[in-house]
């Protein structure tokens, strides 16, 4: 998601990276002011960020440390616009949230993820068709509630988003719900008639918070209707949407300082699940190519049970992971985002990520042919792979449409992964884990 930024420091840091004197510092500063305006950062901005780097840089003696040290604390500041951060629950539920953006800007889209993050924090969601303006609004609602399985509150029998509001919020009390997302009207351009309405749903709604959604391709645009709206009706976070399509990615480095609002969640792609916090401090580490260990465990954490866990991992260590358990495991991965996404928040994997950029779980042909493999075979023959002799393995080629020269390479596979799963699960192999992953570290991150 940061790989044009972190690329962008990583070039100003070969220029001080072995030198100590004001030469070397002034072409790492040239290098960075270079990169950071052409990955669409806003000119203050940028002056403002060099001018700390410099500052910071020359009190603690110059050299590739003090640099980086100075250019990690510049970035901090410059993100850390007070706020609340990530989604935070009102004291009495429901917390209620509007959903606004211009029309294009992915706001519906937006909310159904949002609902999706809440739902796998086990959080019961109500999402509220309050865009009556759009004619596809209600019915891309219905699509995406039934996709991720959330309920939705709509009424065709008024033009009215006040009513619909009032009511939804009737329900929602009625029915013990933790949170209720809505989502309001967008026009292609910000007008009285847009906001006037917002105003009323506001009113109506009382929301706890009200967040913006802004599209990141349309670059510095974003930054000034986000502006706008914080005029006219009032926003306390922002969501940044499609930003997995932004080749530059600078706006999101001048969107909280610029708007005083905090950006609150980015979207990183273009499934339901690629919906990420943003958290400063864990954003500096992934633009500074250091990963984000914390986000990743919050990731597998929504959606791996920690006591299945445990049972996979026994199951490991006596030899005994099946195609079962692998299947499981690989819907479990799919509902974690992309790999590209994956990739990035682990320390050293930030290039990793750029050459499975276009993979994914879902429609990897390798995984469809594991997938058709073992739903052609028999639950004994999954739960113990040992059974499979030629007999078998011709049976489950026919079956799924593969040659069995596959169905061999595909088993072999398996059972090799299903002995280095076991090499690792035990103490020792924890520690060559680590070790392999501090290696991979080391060669990843930005030099230090």
């Amino acid at each position: 998601m940061f790989d044009t930024l972190t690329d962008s420091f990583t070039n100003a840091i070969k220029k001080i990276r072995f030198h100590d004197d004001d030469k070397a510092l002034a072409k790492a500063l040239t290098e960075l002011k270079k990169n950071l305006l052409k990955a669409d950062v806003n000119h203050k901005v940028v002056k403002e960020l060099i001018a700390k780097v410099q500052t910071e840089t020359k009190a603690n003696g110059i050299g590739k440390d003090q640099f980086l040290d100075a250019l990690r604390k510049a970035l901090y500041d410059l993100l850390e616009i007070g706020g609340n951060k990530g989604f935070i629950f009102a004291p009495n539920p429901p917390t209620v949230i509007l959903m606004t953006g211009l029309q294009g800007s992915g706001k519906t889209t937006t909310t159904g993820k949002l609902a999706l993050y809440l739902k796998n924090k086990q959080k019961k969601i109500l999402i509220v068709a309050a865009d009556l303006q759009r004619l596809a609004a209600v019915e891309q609602l219905r699509q995406i509630t039934a996709q991720i399985e959330v309920e939705l509150y709509e009424d065709e029998s008024t033009k009215s988003p006040v009513e619909v509001v009032k009511s939804a919020l009737a329900k929602a009390k009625d029915g013990i719900y933790d949170v209720v997302l809505i989502d309001t009207a967008g026009r292609l351009a910000i007008d009285d008639e847009l906001m006037d309405e917002l105003a009323e749903v506001k009113s109506a709604s009382n929301p706890d918070e009200i967040f913006y959604v802004a599209d990141s391709l349309t670059g510095q645009d974003a930054i000034k209707t986000a502006t706008t709206f914080k005029e006219k009706i009032g926003i306390d976070g922002v969501i940044l949407s499609k930003y997995d399509g932004d080749s530059k990615g600078g706006v999101a480095l001048g969107l909280s300082s610029q708007v005083q609002v905090p950006l609150r969640f980015i979207g990183s792609g273009e499934k339901m699940e690629d919906l990420e916090v943003f958290i400063p401090e864990r954003v500096v580490n992934r633009l500074m190519g250091f990963g984000d260990i914390e986000g990743l465990a919050e990731k597998t954490a929504s959606v791996i049970d920690e006591k299945q866990a445990k049972k996979l991992t026994k199951k490991i260590q006596k030899g005994k992971f099946n195609f079962n358990d692998f299947l499981e495991q690989m819907e479990s991965m799919k509902k974690m985002g992309s790999m590209s996404s994956i990739m990035g928040m682990i320390p050293g994997m930030g290039n990793m990520s750029k050459a499975i950029k276009d993979f994914d779980f879902e429609n990897s042909s390798e995984l469809k042919n594991i997938k058709a493999m073992v739903s052609s075979m028999t639950m004994k023959e999954r739960e113990n792979p040992e059974l499979l002799n030629n007999s078998r393995k011709q049976r489950i080629a026919k079956g799924c449409g593969l040659t069995q020269t596959e169905i061999n390479r595909m088993i072999k596979q398996f059972k090799n992964a299903g002995k280095m799963a076991k090499k690792f699960s035990g103490k020792d192999g924890m520690k060559q884990l680590q070790g392999i992953m501090g290696q991979m570290g080391g060669a990843g991150a930005i030099p230090r």
